[in-house]
């Protein structure tokens, strides 16, 4: 490593951190105790608290996702990363720049500087650790094997699955979320830079959230609401349950285990199907949101409710029956998700009628968060993945599951209890 390069990331590092952020340190602190509530447009997400950002925020509009994988071949060398992105990333949240106060105009500038004079956006950065940092290949890489969790499985191979070795796993994940894309994209460029020599890109996805009003769920590119059943992130009994890892997980306490999922949607076939099938695929009704038979989004599932002729109301492969929390034991993930556009691609189709030529290649970037995969999305696919009627106009072509742990203070690093 440079001796330029050392000074660079010594010029961000911790101690020079506060700051930077402390107009945002009595927010930070709140943010341990209570859930953040939603912030208004160009508002400050506080980085540090009991838990990464990013995962009970309420939900902002755009998303770059980016996956590493590590290039140095050391445990200090990794913990320098995670210390010199949590340093950058609780600086950019903040809304600050890289830069020095007084830029060196014969050496290059420390940020792109391609969001000077935006705001925040609501930024959020949420970092998560994949499998292969633990082992890889049958190798111990960091020294870290024996801290695994039993919980932080591999996931399976599915029905279906086609997934393109390059849009898959990876060590170190980045979540950057805010309500301009272009904020987000800064935001992993940014952190790119940092890792140069050290980690370097795998693989990343754009995405967007149509931009409804405030208590709207909003719709995927099937025009279907999405994420109408999802824990309730201002209870933290729900919370508590179903999304954050407890005490018993060592280091993951206070984190999450987050699963990504780009998912391909044949839209051209998709489109061209009645709406009355659309319909019983989701086992909605498109324009309200409610389940086949009621009139409102949230009205109660009545899994039981046959018609007259004898045939279940919401049909036995409908994607909301199968996704639903009474036909899985109580199971429930978190949903994240953003729909994407690649633009186009050549396809050839798996389902009639087969179809090969260019097609979008748009569909979801499907992501969730859990306190357990074993008992939530790995539980709820795993039946999905066989019966869904939605699996005729849908392909998973990439994804992995990271461990997130819990969120740092002002003083710490994410992921310090793990590699410190």
């Amino acid at each position: 490593m440079s001796s330029g390069r050392r000074g660079f990331l010594g010029g961000i590092g911790l101690a020079g951190l506060a700051g930077a952020v402390a107009a945002s340190q009595r927010s930070a602190r709140a943010a341990r105790t209570a859930p953040l509530a939603p912030v208004a447009g160009g508002g400050i997400v506080p980085f540090f608290g009991a838990h990464q950002a990013g995962i009970a925020t309420p939900q902002q509009r755009a998303i770059y996702w980016a996956v590493f994988d590590m290039v140095a071949t050391t445990r200090p060398e990794l913990a320098k990363l995670m210390a010199d992105w949590t340093a950058a990333a609780a600086k950019l949240c903040a809304g600050a720049g890289l830069d020095d106060a007084t830029p060196d105009p014969a050496q290059p500038g420390r940020d792109s500087d391609d969001t000077m004079g935006m705001r925040p956006e609501r930024l959020t950065l949420t970092f998560g650790f994949g499998p292969t940092l633990f082992s890889k290949d049958g190798a111990d890489r960091f020294g870290l094997a024996a801290r695994r969790p039993a919980a932080f499985v591999d996931l399976p191979q599915f029905p279906g699955d086609q997934l393109v070795p390059g849009r898959t796993g990876g060590d170190l994940s980045v979540q950057a979320c805010a309500d301009d894309p272009q904020v987000c994209f800064h935001a992993v460029r940014q952190l790119a830079r940092l890792a140069d020599g050290v980690a370097k890109l795998r693989w990343v996805q754009a995405g967007f959230l149509a931009d409804y009003a405030a208590g709207q769920t909003p719709r995927n590119l099937m025009g279907f609401k999405d994420g109408t059943i999802n824990v309730a992130t201002g209870e933290a009994r729900a919370m508590d349950r179903f999304v954050w890892a407890d005490a018993s997980q060592g280091w993951m306490a206070g984190g999450s285990y987050q699963v990504a999922r780009p998912i391909r949607i044949a839209l051209e076939h998709w489109d061209r199907m009645k709406l009355g099938f659309q319909e019983q695929t989701f086992g909605r009704h498109k324009a309200s949101g409610a389940p086949i038979g009621c009139r409102r989004e949230f009205d109660r599932l009545d899994l039981d409710a046959n018609d007259a002729d004898g045939n279940p109301v919401i049909a036995e492969n409908a994607h909301v029956r199968l996704a639903a929390p009474e036909t899985n034991g109580g199971a429930q993930i978190l949903r994240r998700s953003y729909s994407y556009d690649n633009g186009v691609s050549y396809v050839a189709e798996r389902w009639p009628p087969w179809r090969q030529g260019m097609e979008y290649d748009a569909g979801l970037l499907f992501i969730c968060y859990q306190a357990d995969p074993r008992a939530g999305f790995i539980r709820l696919f795993e039946k999905m993945s066989r019966f869904d009627m939605m699996n005729q106009f849908t392909t998973h072509v990439g994804g992995g599951l990271f461990a997130c742990p819990g969120g740092a203070r002002p003083d710490r690093y994410v992921g310090e209890a793990l590699l410190g």
